[in-house]
């Protein structure tokens, strides 16, 4: 049986109450700084593809241009964070969390999967120019290039500061937390990668193998080891965030499994903030007994400007979140979110008309979770929940 989480009241009662007992996050979905990005980078990779339909990185170069006129060549590291930069700089979150999906390697053995997404490690500092302190790395991109390309991306980010949580040399790293300090407390990250996201099972890390925290099923049993592992490591103070590379990259459907597992991590292993990702636009969010559910972030950055096929989702829209949560319970305090359109490869304010269409679809879907947004004056939106 899975016990419920509690923190007693007495462990409480040593976290002062007030504004300053608050931690705010900035979390973004899938960023993907490989293939079109990384050759407008200033030291691109072989820019060979291996794909049915493109044989070269540039070709998405070639793409995004003919649809919104010309890139910057070579563009700086912050050139892709674009407006993102200055909304960082005036909320200043405690913690930046990231789903980097993009191998961070010169291997030159791609994994047989049609898709492989690759950034040279000497263009990591497009990391440190946003000052992301935690990259998740446990989906379906990091390892395109075997396992020689995820060492070396294990490598890299170690190197330019940045925690990777979600993979490692073995199970064992593969299944740790990153710890990251906020005043008062800890904010816990625990990375997760289901096949339901098209993970191989192969890529799941061994005791004597590199790889992924693997997630081969949303069972019960899958709950209690999560559970056991957040009982162990969390104190008073810490909030604890489980990211799940989960689902398709298309359509607005959360199953039924998906919701259940994630009220479980809430109601069972006292998991505070469930961040999702892999579909390519955002999904429908949940505040589950306080707790924010994130059920898919979207894309965050990205090469597929020009790619035809999906537009009615409207892919080039993206969300940057900002949590802010309570340190006493991890209740969620509220949720503001920051809507920014990719155009030549840069994140730029959205339109107001764009915000507005926005907020409609966020409403449909959030309807049977319970939950609505509102557009602010200053064109953000604001999450609200019965």
């Amino acid at each position: 049986m899975v016990r419920a989480f509690t923190v007693s009241s007495s462990a409480t009662a040593l976290l002062p109450s007030g504004p300053s007992n608050r931690v705010t996050l900035f979390l973004a979905g899938d960023v993907m700084t490989g293939r079109g990005i990384d050759q407008m980078l200033p030291h691109p990779c072989d820019p060979q593809l291996f794909e049915s339909y493109a044989s070269s990185a540039s070709d998405y170069v070639a793409l995004a241009e003919r649809a919104n006129g010309p890139i910057p060549r070579p563009m700086d590291f912050a050139y892709v964070w674009g407006d993102a930069l200055a909304e960082l700089d005036r909320r200043r979150p405690q913690v930046r969390l990231i789903n980097l999906e993009t191998a961070v390697t010169t291997s030159a053995e791609p994994e047989p999967k049609g898709i492989n997404y690759r950034m040279n490690p000497k263009n990591a500092p497009i990391i440190n120019a946003a000052r992301v302190d935690c990259c998740s790395i446990a989906n379906n991109h990091i390892q395109d290039w075997g396992k020689r390309g995820l060492l070396q991306t294990l490598h890299t980010l170690t190197s330019v500061g940045v925690k990777g949580v979600g993979a490692g040399r073995n199970h064992q790293e593969a299944a740790a937390p990153a710890i990251l300090p906020v005043p008062r407390g800890r904010v816990i990250v625990l990375a997760f990668a289901s096949p339901t996201s098209g993970v191989p099972r192969t890529w799941a890390a061994t005791q004597s193998r590199a790889g992924l925290n693997f997630l081969p099923d949303l069972t019960p049993q899958a709950v209690e080891t999560i559970a056991a592992q957040v009982q162990a490591d969390k104190i008073p103070g810490d909030i604890v965030v489980v990211s799940l590379h989960w689902g398709e990259n298309w359509g607005y459907e959360i199953p039924h499994e998906q919701i259940a597992f994630a009220h479980q991590l809430v109601d069972q292993a006292g998991v505070d903030i469930i961040f999702g990702h892999s579909s390519h636009h955002p999904k429908a969010m949940e505040v589950h007994k306080g707790r924010l559910i994130l059920y898919g972030c979207g894309d965050f950055i990205d090469d597929y400007e020009g790619i035809r096929g999906y537009e009615a989702f409207r892919d080039d829209l993206v969300f940057m979140y900002f949590p802010t949560v309570r340190q006493a319970d991890g209740a969620l305090d509220r949720l503001t979110m920051v809507p920014l359109q990719i155009r030549n490869f840069r994140l730029n304010r959205a339109t107001r008309s764009d915000t507005e269409w926005l907020c409609v679809v966020l409403n449909r879907e959030g309807a049977k979770f319970g939950t609505r947004v509102h557009v602010e004056a200053d064109n953000t939106l604001t999450l609200e929940w019965d």
